[in-house]
């Protein structure tokens, strides 16, 4: 494995951790990286960083984050968008990872880049609807904010410092994990 795929896979799974922040976000810096040379994708998806592209994911972008300061639409946004990130990990997966065969690319893009993006965005989920019932969704905007920073950040690390990337993303795992077992306990002690 040469240096190079091994730097389009911490691309990749960077960009699939942002992506649990924010589905259309990560795409669009990947458009933008792509775009203006930053980064060369895979043959078959150079077309994320064409014009047109370019244009509709910063749309979506715009819409998405917007979208998610609106009461009830981010709780609604928040339903689809687990699927949607899987959907989009694999694709930025698929469309960074070189030089490997195709059967390894698709197994990282459905593993690496499906699963962190999905167990991303279903904390995430999780973490706005705790908001909403504790705050009754005043915290929302604070969380979605939080998310969205996330996701510009872990956009930016990915494309410009892959190998930092990697680790962060270990990072929000261990949270994520943490955040899981603890709230498990609690829920287990309120059982009782």
């Amino acid at each position: 494995m040469t240096l190079e795929t091994i730097i389009s896979i911490c691309l990749g799974v960077g960009l699939a951790a942002s992506v649990g922040f924010r589905v259309f976000l990560p795409l669009f810096a990947l458009s933008l990286a792509s775009y203006f040379n930053v980064w060369e994708l895979n043959e078959s998806w150079q077309w994320i960083g064409g014009l047109t592209a370019l244009i509709t994911l910063g749309v979506a972008t715009l819409v998405e984050i917007f979208g998610y300061y609106i009461p009830y639409i981010d709780n609604l946004l928040d339903t689809i968008s687990v699927p949607l990130a899987a959907f989009a990990g694999t694709v930025v997966m698929l469309s960074t990872v070189v030089d490997l065969s195709p059967v390894i690319t698709w197994s990282l893009a459905i593993i690496a880049g499906a699963g962190t993006a999905g167990a991303i965005s279903g904390s995430s989920g999780a973490t706005r609807l705790a908001s909403t019932a504790t705050t009754g969704g005043v915290g929302n905007p604070i969380v979605s904010t939080v998310e969205t920073g996330t996701a510009v950040t872990m956009s930016i690390i990915s494309i410009f410092f892959p190998i930092l990337a990697i680790v962060l993303v270990v990072v929000i795992l261990f949270i994520i994990f943490k955040a899981f077992k603890k709230f498990k306990r609690s829920k287990a002690k309120n059982l009782q």
